[in-house]
């Protein structure tokens, strides 16, 4: 089953798992198995007004539309291409007098769509709107009254002139955008900006250990390989972070996905005992010091939370140094723990511009990741990134070109050449590696002229810490 732009691919029923993609000829990693524009989409309320709605990209200076003053666009031409998908809107929205959140607004803009192409298959979509699962019948307590208060807040806000939906259908709406919606980041990748639907990408199954992942590239969601791949293969993407071990992701997937993982490395539960990891040997600690350890770690991390919220951070540093001190002597290097700690504190570090201390606590969070990660992980290749830019900011430019390198080479994998955050990385690795040739050269004068440019240019600031993760391709209410 193929359609035009998705001839590589095509939809199975997976045993156990519903439908599912799979390959129809040979990938190799780093190859775009297809790029899919999303059916709909809209930007995150509270971003609405530095964020483009139509390409997605942040802007100092964006355009208002005159009629709704709630849309924002980088220029003209962004503003007539969105026209099609916002005028309904930007009648509803004055007619309303505000607009209403995210997810009333992107059901909106869905059952816009379906007003005006019908609700069969769209023009390079394998599935319908209408086919994909909605999981309602599985919610709890709680979803099911956020449902309601989603559909109540919908029917205000939609036209009395437009098409009109039956209840059930507005809820099974709901559903799809709760179990299927991915996020959408801006052109650096660094931020989460607005959630969309892409009804193509729905059908990837999840696999702890994927063969392929998903990036926001240029207004598009591309499906890349990260292994190479065979005809006839599924296609799998990770919908959760694999920094956890098996029965928390199990429990993670089951809570916000409605499924049992039964991928292989949550049967035979594989890298577990790294991410569980104590010292060994002579000092090899007792079983009650390990639970206090991991206790005074979890409520270390409830604290960095709370003075991460307030903005203190030589508090977070604080806490950090503190559990770290208490973590070394019992937790193994690869541990779970003694990592959220050590990338914590190299990211408020370099953003206190203390970089040779952060240095230090970004290597061995690398080399922990290393063992954990797949080799072609994408927040693999943006840890890395971090570190290296870090030591080259401590003035350790021989590690911080290797692991600008090494990054380089995962992400061209991950996000492709001609993602912006690859182009910014090629740009790093040309000028670490000429301050390299001139460090082996002569060591003393490198410093020197090092010394001279960074008093000649404001000292580049890391961005301040976010309380957020990396953002997570997978849009999904905590």
């Amino acid at each position: 089953m193929t359609k035009g732009g998705m001839e590589s691919v095509e939809v199975f029923t997976s045993e156990g798992k519903g439908r599912g993609l799979k390959a129809q000829k040979e990938f190799l990693p780093g190859d775009v198995i297809f790029a899919e524009p999303a059916y709909a989409a809209v930007v995150f309320d509270s971003l609405t007004h530095v964020i483009c709605h139509t390409c997605f990209k942040r802007q100092e200076r964006l355009h208002r539309c005159g009629q709704c003053k709630f849309a924002y666009y980088c220029d003209r031409t962004c503003q007539r291409a969105a026209w099609l998908n916002h005028k309904n809107e930007c009648s509803a929205i004055k007619r309303h007098g505000k607009a209403p959140t995210e997810n009333i607004r992107l059901a909106a803009r869905i059952m816009w769509k379906m007003e005006r192409e019908g609700s069969g298959l769209s023009e390079g979509c394998l599935v319908s709107i209408d086919d994909l699962q909605n999981h309602v019948e599985n919610f709890g307590e709680e979803e099911k009254k956020d449902l309601r208060v989603d559909v109540e807040s919908f029917l205000e806000f939609w036209p009395p002139q437009s098409q009109q939906f039956g209840m059930q259908y507005i809820s099974h709406i709901f559903g799809v955008i709760n179990c299927n919606a991915f996020t959408l980041s801006d052109q650096r990748g660094l931020q989460a900006v607005g959630v969309g639907i892409f009804p193509n990408l729905c059908q990837a199954n999840h696999d702890c250990w994927p063969n392929c992942t998903v990036i926001f590239n240029n207004g598009k969601i591309e499906l890349r390989a990260l292994s190479k791949i065979s005809p006839g293969d599924e296609l799998t993407v990770s919908y959760v972070d694999f920094l956890n071990v098996s029965e928390e992701r199990r429990r993670q997937l089951k809570k916000q996905y409605y499924f049992d993982c039964t991928c292989e490395h949550c049967k035979k539960q594989i890298k577990d005992d790294l991410m569980l990891a104590v010292k060994e040997g002579d000092n090899k600690p007792s079983a009650e010091t390990v639970k206090e350890v991991i206790q005074f770690s979890k409520d270390t991390l409830e604290k960095i939370n709370k003075a991460r919220l307030e903005g203190v951070y030589h508090e977070v540093v604080k806490l950090c140094r503190d559990c770290l001190k208490k973590q070394e002597p019992v937790l193994g290097d690869t541990n779970l723990y003694l990592l959220r700690i050590l990338s914590i504190a190299s990211e408020v570090l370099s953003y206190l511009q203390m970089f040779e201390e952060a240095a230090d606590y970004a290597k061995r969070m690398v080399d922990g990741y290393m063992k954990i990660y797949h080799p072609n992980n994408a927040q693999l290749g943006m840890a890395v990134m971090r570190a290296g830019v870090t030591h080259w900011h401590a003035g350790l430019i021989e590690a911080g070109h290797g692991m600008i390198c090494k990054a380089y080479a995962i992400l061209l994998i991950t996000h492709g050449p001609s993602h912006p955050i690859t182009k910014d990385l090629e740009v790093m690795r040309v000028q670490t590696e000429m301050e390299l040739r001139m460090f082996q050269q002569n060591e003393f004068m490198y410093y020197k002229m090092r010394e001279a440019a960074l008093k000649n240019q404001k000292i580049q600031v890391m961005p301040e810490p976010s309380n957020e993760t990396a953002p997570s391709l997978f849009h999904k209410k905590e």
